[in-house]
């Protein structure tokens, strides 16, 4: 069986997401940081796009709310290192 491209991106969205929750349970990663979000961002990010390729519409919804809540990790993160520290 050879998977396709749009399933490849899928798999590699949920690894990125199954990534960070690991490493977060590990204490390897802080859910304050910069990467922890990132890796939740890419991963949803990566999710949706193969979900326009094998749409549902309760998977679409999760993921649009993980991006979210990973875009608001990441202006957090740099609302608590950059814009406190320059003005």
């Amino acid at each position: 069986m050879i998977m396709e491209f749009h399933d490849f991106v899928g798999f590699s969205g949920a690894i990125a997401i199954l990534l960070a929750y690991f490493l977060l349970q590990a204490k390897k990663m802080s859910p304050d940081g910069l990467v922890y979000s990132l890796l939740n961002l890419i991963g949803a990010l990566l999710i949706l796009f193969s979900l326009t390729y094998a749409w549902n519409l309760t998977a679409v919804f999760i993921e649009i709310i993980w991006v979210s809540i990973s875009l608001f990790g990441v202006f957090k993160w740099y609302k608590t290192n950059y814009a406190e520290k320059v003005g």
